[in-house]
């Protein structure tokens, strides 16, 4: 049974915390042995927030030790720098091109870094950026941007796209259960088209 290291990394306020949890129960429904754990940091919006999520036949801990994360799903692109301990030479990093400024940014005392996806190459990792925010903005659910990105990931791990199907219809209340399901078809098919190209 294959197993894997998944961190989650972003700002307070993107649903990171909800991504991880459906991978979680997905990876679950598959029969995985599953731990997670939450550091959230400031969780306040804005605030930094980290999800680890292991998975395999039998998982004793949920922590990933530093230079053993097998994916990164970065919700924020400075954030996908932050956790750049974690990653090994093998490690892929699907980033959401998306800019949240830091209050050190918006108020001038720092830049924001340029050329992060180029950095994160250069170190020779792969990378996966995707859109998230506009793919979300074109289906009118500017808040599924969560969706798009665990739909990204999941074409990195061992499950069918059904367990996240049922999963998603399980934990999203009725009214948004459409367009977050939209949502995580199109993370999907962006991987699909990267890949491909």
């Amino acid at each position: 049974m294959e197993s894997g290291n998944i961190i989650f990394c972003g700002v307070g306020g993107q649903g990171i915390l909800l991504a991880s949890e459906i991978t979680s129960l997905a990876l679950l429904k598959a029969g995985f042995d599953v731990k997670k754990s939450e550091v959230h940091g400031m969780a306040q919006r804005g605030g930094s927030v980290v999800a680890h999520l292991r998975y395999g036949e039998k998982v004793y801990s949920p922590l990933i030790e530093p230079g053993t994360a097998d994916i990164e799903l970065a919700f924020e692109m400075l954030e996908s720098l932050r956790y750049i301990p974690y990653l090994g030479r093998e490690s892929k990093v699907v980033v959401n091109t998306q800019r949240i400024l830091p209050s050190s940014v918006a108020t001038g005392t720092e830049r924001y870094p340029e050329a992060i996806v180029e950095e994160l190459r250069t170190r020779g990792l792969s990378v996966f950026p995707v859109d998230a925010f506009e793919m979300a903005k074109a289906l009118g659910e500017i808040k599924a941007v969560n969706m798009v990105l665990v739909g990204a990931l999941s074409i990195f791990l061992p499950i069918g796209e059904k367990a996240f199907v049922d999963v998603i219809t399980e934990r999203v209340p009725e009214r948004f259960l459409m367009v977050n399901k939209a949502a995580f078809l199109e993370g999907r098919e962006a991987i699909v088209r990267m890949r491909n190209s």
